[in-house]
């Protein structure tokens, strides 16, 4: 019982300050690639206090629900979009035996639960009474139909190579040619996921210049912020989760005594290229973004799992 506690308390914390940390490169690394300086007054250097200053405003103000909204979806939004995101920290190993729960199924119960957290946004949309978020509530919806099959795709060609479904297996069969053998794969998990998230170029559920704010628009005070907290906390766990099933986890120069730093290193690696996409690319239209899909990312995770099929063969 004291080890599955301690288990629960290190996800817990790493749940609710490594998001944070992310929330806070995005910010400085925004502002420098935009020529400007970003936070810097917030807790004294370089503003890193900035986003817990955030959340201090956001549970000072009011909690308003309209008049016309569902009231009890829309109160259980922000935690449906949140709490997947914590479940699928539990099975990640950061390093070798470091995993919450090694699950015999890891990998989809990983892409089960990321799949829940989307309903959120669902359920925030539908129970608004507004028009707009019921809008990106219906853009949600559509591009979670179009991106899932791609990103469980590319995943499942990866299990097919390691001939496992656990994630800390799939770790101990990987090898550097991976990145080779696994390529496309790589690619269209990385795109599906990040549509998948609702993240730049792929964020027409919430295109301000449209829609105000889509599924959010009647969201203020900590609800709102708990939706801002869900969208760092998939950056962390799609970061985390390409890290494992592609870079190779905690594989590296004396991976046995400091492999979970090469799984953090690896991971936050990739939660930059995620903020520098949001920054390098313009916001795609809706009929871009299902082109993408249909006609771009399912072919090719099709081809890679054809390949993969045909590289497990050869060398059985």
């Amino acid at each position: 019982m004291l080890e599955v506690l301690l288990r629960v308390v290190v996800v817990l914390v790493a749940f609710l300050v490594v998001p944070l940390l992310v929330g806070q490169v995005e910010h400085k690394t925004m502002a420098h690639m935009q020529s400007r300086v970003g936070p810097m007054y917030a807790g004294g250097f370089h503003g890193w206090a900035q986003l817990v200053a955030d959340g201090v405003k956001f549970v000072q103000k009011e909690d308003v629900v309209p008049t016309a909204a569902d009231r009890t979806v829309f109160k259980l939004a922000p935690a449906v979009a949140l709490l997947p995101y914590l479940v699928a920290m539990l099975v990640i190993p950061v390093g070798p035996g470091l995993v919450g729960q090694d699950l015999d199924v890891g990998i989809f119960f990983v892409l089960a639960v990321m799949g829940v957290g989307v309903i959120g946004t669902l359920m925030g949309g539908w129970s608004s009474a507004n028009k707009f978020s019921l809008l990106g509530g219906i853009r949600v919806a559509a591009q979670l139909m179009a991106y899932e099959l791609p990103f469980v795709l590319a995943a499942a060609s990866v299990a097919m190579a390691a001939g496992t479904l656990s994630l800390t297996g799939i770790v101990a069969a990987w090898h550097p040619w991976w990145l080779l053998w696994q390529g496309i794969a790589l690619g269209v998990f990385f795109v599906a996921g990040l549509a998948e998230l609702q993240r730049p170029p792929f964020d027409m559920p919430v295109a301000d210049a449209e829609i105000v704010f889509g599924p959010y628009t009647e969201y203020g005070g900590l609800r709102f912020a708990l939706f801002i907290l869900a969208e760092y906390a998939g950056i962390v766990v799609l970061s985390a989760l390409t890290t494992v099933l592609f870079l190779g986890g905690w594989h590296g120069p004396f991976s046995d005594t400091v492999g979970f730093l090469w799984t953090l290193v690896k991971t936050f690696a990739v939660a930059f290229v995620v903020i520098w996409v949001r920054v390098a690319y313009p916001r795609m239209r809706e009929d871009q973004l299902q082109r993408l899909a249909w006609q771009g990312l399912v072919p090719l995770a099709l081809l890679q799992l054809a390949i993969t099929a045909v590289g497990v063969v050869v060398t059985a």
